[in-house]
């Protein structure tokens, strides 16, 4: 698969080439979850480790949600820069929204900013980042939810309704769980978790009680 994609990639980019569009034209390349090395249930793993990583595909833990991205724009973005400002798929279209010389849509991209002020080298407003997973997966996750604000990363399970609490600067594996050790910080998350679950009315998982 990797193969195959490297090959197309290359042909799109040799055409662009070939028609002169190369400088006039943004290409951003990246993936919606980490490694198929944790699917289960008689479904058969695939070889993308995500080590050091926790976990992978399915999980909110960085093996399932933290990926590359490569974005393309010769004479654009600062040739050869590599910037570790966590960004997600929903930068995507503002970002293109302003490189186009369109409009903003903020209605429309409520979650996204536009990346282009990175393209210079320059860094984004700070924002926590949201994901929301309400549902079992054949990768072994449960129903969960989880924010990053800064370094701190917290994890809420919905059928115990635990918390797990990580510093990514200092374990970007996510084997300290400090939600004991830092309960001030495991409140001042799971609080703005909680607010912007209800601000996007985001579905909530309960408990069967038919089961």
């Amino acid at each position: 698969m990797v193969e195959s994609v490297d090959r197309s990639v290359g042909r799109v980019m040799q055409k662009l080439d070939e028609l002169d569009l190369l400088k006039k034209t943004i290409i951003i390349f990246t993936s919606d979850n980490g490694g198929l090395s944790t699917l289960q249930r008689n479904l058969r793993s695939g070889p993308a480790s995500c080590l050091p990583l926790r976990a992978g595909k399915g999980w909110l833990y960085e093996g399932g949600i933290r990926v590359p991205t490569i974005i393309s724009w010769p004479g654009r973005i600062i040739p050869g820069s590599v910037s570790d400002i966590p960004i997600t798929t929903c930068d995507v279209y503002p970002t293109l929204l302003k490189v186009a010389g369109l409009k903003s849509k903020t209605k429309q991209h409520l979650d996204g900013l536009d990346l282009s002020p990175i393209f210079k080298g320059s860094k984004l407003q700070d924002r926590p980042l949201f994901w929301h997973f309400p549902h079992y997966h054949g990768s072994g996750n449960r129903p969960s939810s989880s924010i990053r604000k800064g370094s701190y990363k917290l994890i809420r399970w919905y059928e115990d309704g635990s918390e797990e609490l990580y510093d990514l600067s200092k374990d970007d594996s996510e084997k300290n769980d400090l939600s004991e050790e830092n309960p001030e910080k495991r409140v001042e998350l799971s609080d703005e978790l909680s607010t912007w679950l209800k601000s996007s009315g985001a579905k909530i998982p309960v408990l069967n009680k038919d089961n």
